[in-house]
């Protein structure tokens, strides 16, 4: 019996827990997998990039680093080591966008996009979640649909974008990870990444622990503030707005 060619695909691979969750996805999946990093000067690049190279050698999928300097030299946000302080709180909260590097998720799926269509890969997968979309315009559906519609027509091959966690939280996600063994001692998270240990205060530690707390399952990680998460969110639900529901539409 002759075996059907698996699907070659593209998995951005930042070296976080939903693109690490989106390569262990794919896998499952069957699909052929080629991983891409960007080199954009984010405060927490380098510490995410040794998690990604730490994930691509136990899938056994090759990873690029793409570099993208000029988003740290012209684009303006905190998140950048180009701007200010890295503010704390829930990850929900108004102050977050100070964090959004803009168009970041158009850029970088645009080179992944060429990249695909290059080495004959058939899609791009991407790891956003719905509770990216209160504070990121291009995670929302509305974004993805669109860019994959783009990228449809806009190559020979008609690339399409794949986003499978899209409608779900990242609770949803850290449940998922664990079914798919998911090494999380091989994600970063921390915006900061001042250290070896996740600060525990920013707002990617604190949604980081609040998706394990709700998932039900061991979180693994190491936080210089543990119990922070806790307070943030009771903060943030005192006011009235469930944590990560407005999905900005």
């Amino acid at each position: 019996m002759i075996e059907k060619p698996k699907k070659k695909a593209v998995v951005l691979l930042s070296g976080g827990m939903d693109s690490t969750t989106a390569a262990y996805w794919a896998k499952d999946k069957n699909y052929e997998l080629i991983a891409l990093a960007f080199d954009y000067k984010s405060k927490h690049n380098d510490s995410e990039f040794a998690c990604a190279q730490r994930t691509a050698t136990r899938l056994g999928i090759e990873l690029h680093r793409i570099p993208l300097d000029f988003i740290n030299d012209m684009f303006k946000s905190d998140l950048l080591s180009s701007g200010g302080e890295i503010p704390e709180g829930h990850y929900a909260e108004e102050t977050m966008k100070r964090t959004v590097v803009p168009f970041r998720n158009g850029i970088m799926l645009s080179c992944a996009i060429g990249f695909a269509e290059s080495h004959d890969c058939e899609a791009v997968i991407i790891g956003n979640h719905a509770g990216d979309h209160a504070v990121y315009p291009d995670c929302r559906t509305e974004f993805i649909l669109a860019l994959s519609a783009a990228a449809h027509s806009g190559t020979y091959s008609g690339v399409q974008i794949l986003s499978p966690f899209c409608e779900i939280t990242k609770a949803d996600i850290a449940k998922l990870g664990d079914d798919l063994l998911v090494n999380w001692t091989d994600t970063w998270s921390c915006y900061k990444a001042s250290s070896d240990i996740h600060c525990g205060r920013c707002s990617t530690c604190v949604e980081r622990a609040e998706a394990f707390h709700l998932a039900g399952t061991m979180d693994p990680t190491k936080y210089e503030d543990p119990d922070f998460w806790k307070q943030a969110v009771a903060d943030f639900e005192s006011v009235g707005i469930p944590a990560a529901k407005d999905e900005g539409k």
